[in-house]
C-alpha cells in the first residue's frame, strides 16, 4: 500500500456567485508541497499557489482554456504550514480572472490570469 500524497488544501468553506468565489482554505503541515521546500522553514511555492487559483477558477467560475498570460503577479507574504487563508477568485471576462490569497498575516499573493479563448 502506498502513502497518500496530499496535494490539495483542506477547503473549509466556499461562498460563490456567478462571477466570484471565496474559498476558505487550510494548509496542513502534511501537504506534500511543504516537503523539502525548505527544510526547517517550509513555504508554499508560488507555482502551487498559481496552480490552485487556476484549478479553482475552472471549477467554480467555469473558466476554460489554457493559461495564456499572467498579469500583475505579486507574492507578498510567504504561506507556511497550519495557515488558514482565503482565496478570492473574480471573473473579469470570459478569458480573464483575478485571484487574491489573504490571511490574518495580510495579503499573500495576487494576480490576473488570461486564458486562451
Amino acid at each position: 500500500m502506498s502513502d497518500l500524497v496530499l496535494t490539495e488544501p483542506q477547503i473549509l468553506d466556499v461562498s460563490h456567485n456567478e462571477d466570484e468565489v471565496v474559498l476558505t482554505l487550510f494548509l496542513g503541515a502534511d501537504l506534500d508541497y511543504f516537503k523539502g521546500h525548505f527544510p526547517g522553514a517550509p513555504i508554499l511555492a508560488g507555482v502551487v499557489q498559481l496552480d490552485w487559483a487556476v484549478k479553482y477558477a475552472r471549477k467554480y467560475l467555469a473558466i476554460k482554456g489554457d493559461v495564456k498570460d499572467i498579469e500583475v503577479l505579486k507574492f507578498q507574504v510567504v504561506m507556511t504550514p497550519e495557515l488558514e487563508l482565503t482565496l478570492t477568485l473574480t471573473k473579469k471576462k470570459e478569458d480573464k480572472f483575478s485571484f487574491s490569497y489573504q490571511s490574518n498575516k495580510g495579503q499573500h499573493a495576487s494576480g490576473r490570469v488570461v486564458v486562451a479563448s
